[in-house]
């Protein structure tokens, strides 16, 4: 038995070498057909089984062996070897196609066209992410049929798939072009299919977007034509001919004059053949004696018929890069030379008003990138003159990041027309201006038999604004959505902490050592409060009570809390429009508007200076826009409030209505002040609009619309209703009251049981309908519930209580803006924002069961 150990590793050692064998084997005949390599493995792993039966025998032979068991062990053995040998042959072959897989998974993935590879019954092989996405326009699972579903609309489309897959199968490739209407506009498509060479019946397929090359290739083309129709239908001649005399270059003028066809022309005319009297000395391209490069004459030309006509033949001679000649020569006709000078002055002012008038900027280059003109577009843009930019390089008024792209770009246009892409690129800052560098689309095309390049450049700035503020106006609403979710859970628990502080201030009256405590609790919580809704006013989430107002009256009430807070430095005027229409706002925001405006006058003006805050009327035709808002056409009531102090920097003004950005010191502003007035003006639904400048002081002006209804104003008091002193705040009625907050419940539930009423509480709408039913629904006068709760929320609660209590009175709390439930409010509804006090709550309850 010490024999087997030796047998074994030798078939190892032998496995081991025959691995290297086929990975070498594998590595020469990787491109070679699969069917031959699979007859290779057979037969290596048959001539391996023979080798290993020989081996047997000879192992039987030397050691002189009978016993039929260990015969059997080495039979199995070397089986076990042969299995191991094609179990080995079968891995390194799926290994390879697993490898051969990747990296055609990588190859289509990465490709930017939609691929996919069908077999012979037309069955989807493979295929791209871009495949997968392109199906599902139709709704429909990945397929070859879902592929041509989707082209159904197109006349024969199947036909043409159909016919270019029949080519591919015969080993041929085909693509065919298709068009596509989606989302009322049209796309087309370019369908190409390919034999897969060794895999009988598959085909590649690759499907290229082709809209935007056809719409390029349409403008271009419209563009060749109308070119062409120029030259051939100014009023002037042209031509051109090689060193032999012949014209390779005639317009359609210059042939009618010479009374021939073009094609005539060009392939058998002579330059010379056409004069009545050829210039002497002088080669075949030449129209006076001597030649030369510039060439100028009068010269009698014959025309149809015999006739003959005066030309003036105005001719440069130049030779291309690889020295033959070529002439560029313009004709005029004299014999009509004051209608030909009139036509040719109408061509002129066409070609200017297409190239000095047009809406984009335009510049001439050389071969070598230099500027030889301009149009008056061009130079705002780069921010030069036209002495400044002509015979300068146009690189050097490209930003350097993409002076290499440009350069590159410009190169490939001595071996192609245009650019393969416009170039999306930044030119320098122009001087005298804190704007960013200009961005612009360019596009850029050779001239025919010319090395000029002409550039067309598109503005892009304020495109790149409008993203730049979309962005931000994103950001803007999640940083608004966010703040609405902090104040709601921070109303709760300021609402318990005010509370209790009231609870606790009904024990500890002035005198008590903890009183002065309690008050600075309760201080601070109003400071919090205060600054939660600062949060609801900038995310416009905050419970506004908009009543018809006059904006003359607002002022003159606070006018004189203004006078207190600017300081006896700083003067304050108040100039009254005349003719002011009435306005809808809640008095008491618009209050909070003026007063934070009137603070950053105050603070812009740390010397002293004056504050002005002016009312007019102004009415508009036409949308307007104010900051990133479109204010549209209507009646508007127009707050300014102007101060003279040093003024807001360019850079720092897109900035000022972002959340907690300040410029102040750090603990001297919580960069709230103007988002909250920004966010209490559009929750108004009218628009704020900021103009400043350093050292000219900064001007906010408030648009409000003006109302239409016909109601009656409410007149403006200083303090609220809520804070009216009342004389009996207690009550007997029963209150059902839900708040998934423990804190304010507990507040709430001893602040109305103080004031003598039997409060039944509850933690959630389920358990309120579970108390009610414990209780054999009592008779119940009033339901005071949060808005926001889990499962069951407390609109959904009074819907079910009213079904048993049609006469229920409902309160509903919420740090939330009273919007939200505008659909379930009527006349035994009402609503008390959060957070509030023990005497605002005990009010609120009186005020809701006496109404």
């Amino acid at each position: 038995m010490n024999r087997w150990p030796c047998v074994i590793l030798w078939g190892m050692q032998q496995q081991d070498n025959l691995t290297f064998i086929n990975r070498h084997h594998r590595a020469m005949t990787i491109e070679t057909q699969k069917p031959k390599r699979d007859g290779l493995l057979v037969a290596v792993g048959i001539v391996l089984l023979i080798l290993y039966f020989c081996f047997a025998i000879v192992i039987l032979r030397r050691f002189d062996v009978n016993d039929a068991a260990l015969v059997t062990n080495i039979i199995l053995v070397i089986m076990g070897g042969g299995l191991l040998i094609l179990v080995h042959q079968l891995f390194l072959r799926f290994g390879s196609r697993a490898q051969e897989h990747s990296l055609l998974r990588e190859v289509m993935e990465g490709s930017t066209a939609i691929r996919f590879i069908t077999n012979i019954d037309n069955h989807i092989v493979y295929s791209n992410q871009h495949f997968d996405d392109f199906c599902r326009l139709i709704g429909a699972s990945p397929s070859f049929a879902s592929f041509v579903s989707i082209f159904e609309s197109v006349p024969e489309s199947q036909v043409h798939i159909s016919t270019i897959a029949d080519q591919a199968h015969r080993g041929l490739s085909d693509a065919v072009q298709l068009s596509l209407r989606r989302n009322d506009a049209w796309f087309y498509y370019r369908i190409m299919a390919r034999p897969v060479p060794g895999r009988p019946g598959t085909i590649a397929w690759r499907v290229d977007d082709v809209t935007e090359q056809r719409e390029l290739d349409r403008a271009i083309s419209e563009e060749r034509e109308k070119l062409i129709d120029f030259t051939d239908n100014a009023p002037v001649g042209f031509f051109s001919v090689d060193q032999e005399g012949r014209f390779v270059f005639v317009n359609a003028t210059f042939a009618r004059w010479l009374g021939d066809d073009i094609g005539t022309l060009l392939t058998t005319g002579r330059l010379h053949n056409y004069m009545f009297e050829p210039p002497q000395n002088a080669a075949p391209f030449d129209v006076i004696d001597k030649g030369g490069v510039r060439q100028l004459a009068e010269l009698r030309m014959k025309g149809p018929g015999g006739r003959s006509w005066q030309a003036s033949i105005n001719q440069s001679v130049v030779m291309d890069s690889e020295g033959r000649v070529r002439t560029r020569a313009v004709v005029y006709d004299l014999t009509s030379e004051r209608s030909m000078r009139q036509a040719l002055q109408a061509s002129e002012d066409r070609f200017r008003r297409f190239f000095e008038e047009a809406p984009v900027g335009i510049a001439i280059l050389d071969a070598d990138g230099h500027v030889r003109d301009g149009n008056p577009e061009l130079f705002p843009l780069l921010g030069k003159s036209r002495h400044d930019i002509e015979d300068k390089l146009f690189s050097q008024f490209v930003a350097e990041k993409d002076r290499a792209a440009v350069a590159s770009s410009l190169e490939s246009l001595r071996t192609r027309e245009s650019f393969e892409a416009p170039l999306e690129i930044q030119l320098l800052p122009r001087e005298g201006t804190l704007k960013q560098s200009p961005t612009v689309r360019l596009y850029a095309r050779r001239f025919k038999n010319s090395d000029n390049i002409v550039l067309h450049f598109i503005d892009l700035t304020q495109q790149k604004s409008l993203e730049q503020q979309f962005a931000q106006s994103q950001k803007m609403q999640a940083v608004g959505q966010l703040a609405g979710g902090v104040a709601h859970d921070f109303n709760n628990l300021l609402t318990a902490i005010i509370g209790f502080c009231d609870l606790l201030l009904l024990r500890h009256k002035p005198g008590d050592p903890s009183f002065s405590d309690i008050m600075q609790i309760q201080q601070n919580s109003n400071r919090a409060a205060n600054l939660v809704r600062q949060l609801l006013a900038f995310s416009r989430q905050q419970t506004l009570r908009p009543k018809v107002q006059d904006v003359t009256d607002v002022l003159i009430e606070v006018s004189h809390l203004l006078r207190r807070l600017i300081g006896a430095n700083i003067a304050l005027n108040l100039v009254h429009g005349e003719g002011l229409g009435l306005v809808r706002v809640d008095a008491l925001q618009l209050e909070q508007v003026l007063i934070n405006l009137a603070v950053n006058g105050r603070d812009a003006m740390p010397e002293g200076g004056t504050l002005t805050i002016s009312t007019a009327m102004q009415a508009t035709d036409a949308s307007w826009r104010r900051g990133g808002d479109e204010m549209p056409p209507g009646n508007w009531v127009v707050i300014s409030v102007s101060d003279t102090g040093h003024g807001i920097p360019a850079d720092i003004l897109p900035r000022i209505l972002e959340p907690f950005f300040t410029t102040k010191d750090v603990g001297q502003g919580t960069g709230l002040g103007l988002s909250t007035v920004y966010g209490i003006i559009r929750q108004t639904g009218g628009y704020l609009h900021c103009h400043s400048g350093v050292g000219e002081g900064t001007t906010f002006s408030i648009y409000l619309p003006v109302d239409a209804g016909e109601v009656e104003v409410e007149a403006v008091t200083a303090a609220s209703a809520s804070d009216n002193p009342v004389a009996d705040l207690t009550g007997a009625a029963q209150i059902l009251l839900v708040e998934d907050e423990d804190a304010v419940r507990a507040f709430s539930t001893r602040a109305l049981t103080n004031k003598g009423y039997d409060v039944l509480a509850a933690e959630s709408g389920e358990a309120a309908l579970a108390l009610m039913a414990e209780k054999d629904n009592p008779k119940i006068d009033m339901l005071i519930t949060d808005v926001i709760m889990p499962n069951m929320d407390g609109p959904t609660l009074a819907k079910k209580l009213r079904e048993t209590i049609p006469t229920l009175k409902i309160l509903f709390m919420s740090g939330y803006t009273e919007e939200r439930l505008k659909e379930h409010m009527d006349e035994r509804v009402f609503f008390l924002p959060k957070p509030f006090t023990l005497k605002i709550l005990a009010q609120k309850v009186k005020d809701v069961l006496e109404a």
